[in-house]
């Protein structure tokens, strides 16, 4: 077996791709918005390597600590790893300072970690969660370690079906079961266009309680859209339409 470094792509003996041999990556679509009292995290739950599906039920909505969780998109295994550095270190915080950490402390790690290893790693993350300082707050932070503060971030290779749909439908102040739908209808649109997304949609719901609330929608139960199939009709006393 030959690795190609160009293209990435692994071959057996015969010449044929291995689609099974890729990297594992979470092309995904994740999303997280700020409602009046919180945040409300979701992602769908498709693992790929390449073409092939290596998870229909992955869970992208990883805890950093009780008050903070984190959706994450790029490589899988690069993610992980950085996940779990990041609440090593929110556990000692939490432990030194007695109180929950703060999101914006989590979201500066994430950045740092990603930055510093921008030409080894391929992370993004959208870092969401409550705290009693500042409340609901979201974090996005791409590839090359850019961190942006944002009132509703979306990622991953889903997330260029939404934007027109995200600014048309979002606005200030939404009660929490406002943003559940628009976070729902947004991934389920993203699953429909998106080959690397699908499964189910999972969601989690954080305010002042600091704890998550996390939500379950099966793939049968997501909400219905208009499908542009075309269905042929048949004129009354006439051959069927072209």
């Amino acid at each position: 077996m030959s690795l190609l470094v160009d293209s990435h792509y692994v071959f057996e003996n015969n010449g044929i791709h291995d689609i099974t041999k890729d990297e594992v990556t979470t092309g995904t679509t994740i999303i997280a918005a700020i409602y009046d009292g919180g945040v409300i995290i979701g992602a769908d739950s498709r693992t790929t390597t390449g073409a092939y599906i290596a998870n229909r039920v992955t869970d992208k909505l990883t805890k950093v600590c009780d008050n903070i969780y984190c959706c994450r998109s790029g490589s899988a295994a690069d993610t992980q790893a950085i996940t779990d550095i990041v609440a090593y270190y929110m556990d000692l915080t939490s432990i030194q300072m007695n109180e929950p950490p703060l999101v914006r402390a989590a979201a500066n790690v994430f950045k740092n970690l990603i930055y510093e290893n921008r030409h080894q790693l391929t992370a993004g993350v959208i870092v969401a969660g409550w705290d009693s300082r500042f409340g609901g707050q979201v974090y996005s932070i791409n590839v090359s370690g850019t961190i942006v503060q944002q009132n509703i971030a979306i990622g991953g290779s889903g997330s260029s079906y939404l934007y027109g749909f995200m600014d048309s439908q979002y606005k200030d102040g939404m009660t929490q079961q406002e943003c559940e739908n628009l976070v729902l209808n947004a991934i389920t649109l993203a699953i429909k266009r998106d080959g690397s997304s699908g499964g189910v949609v999972r969601m989690g719901v954080i305010n002042k309680t600091g704890q998550i609330q996390r939500k379950l929608v099966l793939g049968d139960q997501l909400p219905k859209f208009y499908d542009n199939i075309y269905e042929e009709k048949q004129v009354e006393g006439g051959d069927a339409m072209v």
